[in-house]
């Protein structure tokens, strides 16, 4: 067969036409955010321990063998040695880009870092090292943008976003929408009980810790859950340092937070709580759902109820600020008992008959909740001049996180609750 050959001349007058026109039809320039990234090879380069940092964004909190977690949302992991709970002395700083969640088993941290989950051994505490990794196992996800300017592209390949630039960007079009979602921050696992060892050079190689009620980490015996927007995974870590993921399924849409106690998994969800069977720690069954009003929704049981807070002014679109007290006694037929509106609802926690309630700018609210049905009458203390986000309540002290730091509370008498220690935010000021 004969090639067709078209004259040189004729190919140049084509290509010169055309250039300008489909320039013209697939590059658009405007003033926007671009993404600053940071490459797949940088970021597996990027643990390390180091000098101590001050607090500065802070988000989950957890506890394990006395010692107190601080994320530094998207930053690392501040480590507090809380032997003292009136004076916790800083021990380290470990670097974890992107890290929003943790979770230890032992002596083992779990932590997110961008797409990565990322295993730290924690046996000695001034020596905290990375021991494992599991590469591309996470959504990808952004952080989020100012609204004042629209965001680029997102191109994935180039690494992690963590950042955005206000520039002028050349790019082009792309009439699909950036898929990529924005990172849900403020969050942490729950766990049964708190190990009461004492501090020591590092963390006990059994046990697991305790954390808030904002959840999407959690453990049971040698299962590791991690839960993000529609997916559960489940990961086998009877290798503590080499976590085999075994199982993923969808528990739903829009899932935010998790709650375990005893064979129990109780998943928050923007419609509703799911509840899964996990007497088979590696294959969770689901059990029932319980609808509410649309909103953010963390939950937290005792043993025949389920408190859940709804909040408004997030990206839940929820429309009532609403703390529900629900009867799980049979499981598979959840009732709602009371609705108390809040002012804005955030992390709870319960020791015994003691409610804790974070209720944002309206700070820690503690209750008498041995008669659900009249909470809001046994208002027993309230601390209303801190912006409170998520609480542990172990051993008779109060575990707070919120916009100012964390703070801590002995309750011990619970007619004279008092204010034992702070570890305030220091805020870094730009040029």
């Amino acid at each position: 067969m004969k090639a067709k050959i078209i004259p040189i001349l004729s190919l140049l007058v084509v290509i010169s036409i055309c250039l300008p026109s489909c320039e013209d039809s697939t590059i658009k320039e405007y003033r926007g955010y671009a993404p600053v990234y940071l490459s797949y090879k940088d970021l597996r380069a990027s643990v390390k321990a180091g000098q101590n940092n001050d607090l500065n964004n802070p988000g989950k909190i957890y506890f394990k063998d006395n010692y107190i977690f601080i994320v530094d949302e998207l930053q690392g992991i501040h480590v507090y040695d809380n032997t003292n709970p009136s004076s916790p002395v800083q021990k380290a700083f470990v670097t974890i880009p992107g890290v929003v969640d943790i979770s230890v088993s032992g002596s083992i941290l779990y932590a997110d870092s961008y797409v990565d989950l990322v295993v730290l051994d924690l046996q000695d505490i001034n020596n905290i090292k990375e021991v494992g990794r599991i590469e591309d196992v996470l959504p990808y996800t952004v952080p989020p943008s100012k609204t004042d300017f629209p965001a680029a592209y997102v191109d994935k390949d180039k690494g992690v976003v963590v950042n955005w630039e206000l520039k002028t960007i050349r790019e082009v079009i792309n009439n699909n929408p950036n898929p990529y979602p924005v990172y849900y921050l403020s969050g942490i696992s729950f766990l049964d009980k708190a190990n009461s060892l004492g501090a020591s050079s590092g963390v006990s190689g059994s046990g697991v810790g305790v954390g808030g009620s904002m959840a999407r980490f959690g453990i049971k015996d040698k299962s590791l859950y991690l839960v993000d927007n529609n997916s559960l995974k489940v990961f086998d870590i009877s290798n503590k340092t080499a976590p085999v993921k075994i199982n993923e399924f969808n528990p739903g849409w829009n899932v935010e937070t998790m709650f375990l106690k005893d064979n129990r998994m109780y998943l928050g969800t923007t419609t509703g709580m799911s509840v899964y069977d996990i007497s088979n720690p590696f294959s969770p069954v689901s059990l029932t759902f319980f609808t509410h009003a649309r909103s953010c929704d963390p939950v937290i049981v005792d043993d025949t109820l389920a408190y859940i807070t709804l909040r408004t002014g997030t990206n839940c679109g929820g429309i009532q600020n609403v703390l529900d007290i629900v009867n799980i006694k049979d499981i598979t037929k959840p009732k709602t008992v009371i609705s108390y509106f809040m002012t804005n609802p955030h992390g709870l926690g319960k020791d015994g008959d003691l409610l804790f309630i974070c209720d944002g700018s309206s700070g820690l609210k503690v209750y008498n909740a041995s008669d659900p049905k009249t909470l809001l009458g046994n208002l027993i203390f309230t601390y209303p001049n801190i912006n409170a986000y998520d609480v542990i309540p172990v051993g008779k002290v109060l575990i707070l996180i919120g916009d100012n730091g964390l703070f801590q509370y002995n309750y011990s008498d619970i007619k004279n609750i008092t204010l034992l220690s702070t570890i305030p935010v220091v805020k870094t000021i730009l040029d």
